[in-house]
């Protein structure tokens, strides 16, 4: 065979090598689709802006017809002129700090709890069986429930709050961290044993890394129990000592027939929910997606 003729072969199949090796990478490479940005927001703004439109008129309008008294059901105008009150009169921000900053310092404690209380359960069997339907069942329980106790242990004081908000957020917190050990691939831990990872290294580099997103989706679940945690004790353990957070402004809404100053409160607990939301855990949910080929736009 001539010489010109085997090295055409062989370049044709080093070539063809090439190519094939080329094509397998480009199956592991996750596909971006990139969207230009006013796509995206109008694509992430326009549905609920348009949504809250269409809330607001259909609520003027049962307003309007008069289906249900004005001290049930206020017009959307009586509720901004209350939410303009309180802006205007500068007590909103304090209203607001003293309710998100519990919220935050509660979630932060849970977060030192649960983690290695999520490990102990996920890797230790015994530990699993004594406290692992315990966390089912506290994360089932309405954390309301708490609050007379709480009250009669700790008195109205700021202890009460976080006790609470702590029995509302840790079980879900430890419980999506359970789920997300559970489903990593049995492989790597026995490949950070291998490498030398034991111990508190193997849960530091191998397996929060891996369960990352069973325990992201915890955490949102956690953060969502400790602020409903932290509505409920507001309201019901209102006192002059621990100030006038968002529960506290709902129940003097109520206490003195402000059906107005009432949906002003639900309105500004639903607006911190939904921010917290957007701002805090959907950027994480993306990134560790996006991070692991999962999030495509």
């Amino acid at each position: 065979m001539p010489p010109e003729l085997v090295e055409r072969r062989g370049g044709s199949g080093t070539d063809d090598s090439a190519k094939a090796l080329a094509g397998l990478d480009a199956l592991d490479t996750p596909t971006v689709n990139r969207v230009p940005w006013w796509r995206r927001a109008s694509s992430s703004v326009l549905p609920p802006v348009v949504a809250l439109v269409l809330v607001v008129v259909i609520w003027q309008i049962v307003w309007a017809s008069a289906v249900l008294p004005e001290f049930k059901l206020p017009a959307p105008v009586a509720v901004w002129d209350s939410f303009l009150t309180i802006v205007a009169d500068g007590s909103i921000w304090s209203i607001l700090w003293t309710s998100i900053s519990r919220a935050f310092l509660g979630f932060a404690i849970a977060l030192v709890i649960a983690t290695p209380l999520g490990l102990l359960v996920a890797k230790v069997p015994v530990v699993r069986s004594a406290i692992g339907p315990l966390l089912s069942g506290l994360q089932s329980l309405p954390s309301v429930a708490w609050v007379p106790a709480a009250v009669l242990w700790f008195g109205l004081t700021d202890a009460t709050i976080y006790f609470v908000v702590l029995l509302g957020s840790v079980p879900s917190i430890a419980t999506g961290l359970v789920a997300g050990i559970d489903q990593i691939p049995p492989i790597l831990p026995r490949v950070g044993r291998v490498l030398g990872a034991r111990g508190l290294a193997s849960a530091r580099h191998v397996l929060l890394p891996a369960a990352l997103p069973g325990y992201l989706a915890g955490c949102k679940q956690g953060w969502a129990f400790s602020w409903r945690s932290l509505m409920a004790a507001e309201i019901i353990a209102a006192g002059p000592a621990l100030g006038i957070g968002l529960g506290a402004y709902l129940k003097n809404g109520s206490d003195f027939n402000d059906i107005a100053g009432v949906f002003s409160a639900v309105l500004l607990i639903l607006v911190v929910g939904i921010g917290i939301e957007l701002l805090v855990f959907r950027p994480l949910e993306r990134r560790v997606l996006r991070a692991r080929g999962l999030a495509l736009t």
